[in-house]
């Protein structure tokens, strides 16, 4: 060290000499740009007139600009504690399975796609359509696995038909049925593809101990068919529950047949009928991941699929330079693996959580691309941040420089303390 020192009070040009590129670099690239944006944020839209410290104002009272910031505060709660905390469990659970290394590599692969193609990909993970969407996709099918999905969703009565649509989805025939007389129950709007497999519609018989009756798609194609009367070529809708009602209280129950006919027991005279509501249900189609409710959690899933691989080669290094003795002692001594990894594993790991924990920190301080791509129009105010609403405000509709610049100084204020937090880390590190 006291070499070192020599060389650069003897050659003090020379150090100069090597140093000067770099210091040309750091001031063009890094100091002029901080302090022309201090400078710029203490003026108008325009430039030319001194408005002090009115931007900054501008910017805590500004609602959109506020829920900016509050959506900056969830990322760097959230996001940088999940990523860490999933990069921890890949890198202990990988230490036991003889595949580790291509596990790794499948976990870290996210990190070689840009946020772009991120975006775009996770834009199409979270489509709405369960055909489209990944997300939904997976959804719909846990869903429909345990709670099954409604025979006809698109049926409705004929407008001036018999039934009436109640409060609850269900269909009403408020006329009383009589037994021995069959009964139909026209419906329509029933899109032609869901129609491709069913059977032509069936007049019920005539039965004088039961209710019988039809349930049919009412309309020909090309419009030949009679209003109310079953034709050639008309659909059967079948499994829609009937339910014969009367005083409110459901007295009988069946369900249409392939050929859409349906039969009650003599109970069911002078009740009334009613199409169950749970066969027009809609389809469950999943959550609506880009909507104003989740969009802020969907983007931060889609960085934590990115970074947790960043965490996991991190941690994964740091686990490597534990000492195996001091764990094998531990287990000697009557630990359980939990108490292992909760009370050794994790303290020997501190320093190395704390390297990622920071460097993610300051990362999603600047997230922009996936905010940007991900969120579409109608939900963007609802997922904004600092970064994009930096943008918005420099290059959007009524530009204002002034006013991005100011907010180009709050990140880098709120960057600094972090930074300094892990500078006095590093030295602690350095000094052991």
């Amino acid at each position: 060290m006291e070499s070192g020192k020599a060389v650069i009070r003897a050659r003090p040009w020379a150090v100069a000499c090597f140093l000067l590129p770099a210091l040309v670099l750091l001031g063009a690239l890094v100091i002029y740009p901080i302090g022309y944006s201090i400078q710029r944020s203490l003026f108008d839209a325009s430039g030319d007139t001194f408005v002090g410290l009115d931007n900054f104002q501008e910017i805590f009272s500004n609602d959109s600009i506020r829920h900016a910031l509050r959506n900056n505060l969830i990322w760097i709660v959230v996001a940088p504690t999940v990523a860490t905390g999933l990069g921890l469990i890949f890198a202990v659970l990988t230490e036991r399975i003889r595949w580790a290394t291509a596990f790794k590599l499948v976990v870290f692969m996210p990190m070689a796609i840009s946020m772009l193609a991120a975006g775009i990909i996770f834009r199409l993970v979270y489509e709405q359509d369960p055909d489209r969407g990944v997300a939904n996709a997976m959804l719909t099918t846990v869903h429909d696995t345990f709670s099954g999905t409604s025979t006809w969703p698109d049926a409705q009565p004929r407008p001036d038909g018999p039934l009436t649509v109640q409060d609850d989805g269900s269909y009403l025939l408020e006329q009383p049925v009589t037994a021995g007389t069959p009964v139909l129950l026209p419906l329509v709007a029933v899109p032609q593809p869901e129609l491709s497999d069913a059977e032509p519609a069936a007049t019920a018989a005539t039965d004088p101990g039961q209710v019988t009756g039809t349930v049919w798609m009412d309309f020909t194609r090309g419009g030949a068919g009679a209003e109310g009367v079953i034709d050639p070529e008309e659909k059967a809708l079948s499994g829609i529950t009937v339910e014969a009602v009367r005083d409110g209280e459901v007295v009988a129950a069946a369900k249409t047949g392939d050929d859409g006919t349906f039969s009650l027991p003599a109970e069911a005279d002078g009740a009334q009928l009613r199409l169950a509501s749970d066969s027009f249900t809609a389809p469950y189609n999943g959550a609506e991941w880009l909507g104003p409710d989740l969009i802020t959690p969907a983007i931060i899933g889609a960085y934590v699929w990115m970074w947790s691989g960043f965490a996991m080669v991190l941690i994964a290094a740091g686990l490597a330079s534990v000492p195996r003795e001091t764990l094998e002692a531990a287990r000697v001594d009557g630990a359980n693996e939990w108490q292992v990894f909760r009370r050794i594993t994790v303290p020997l790991l501190g320093p190395v959580l704390g390297v990622v924990l920071v460097t993610l920190m300051i990362n999603v301080l600047k997230i922009f691309d996936l905010v940007y791509i991900i969120a579409p129009s109608s939900s963007q105010a609802d997922a904004n941040v600092l970064a994009l609403q930096l943008y918005l405000s420099s290059f959007g509709t009524g530009a204002d420089q002034g006013v991005g610049s100011a907010i180009a100084v709050l990140l880098l204020l709120l960057v600094v303390p972090v930074m300094i937090v892990n500078l006095r880390r590093l030295r602690r590190e350095n000094k052991r």
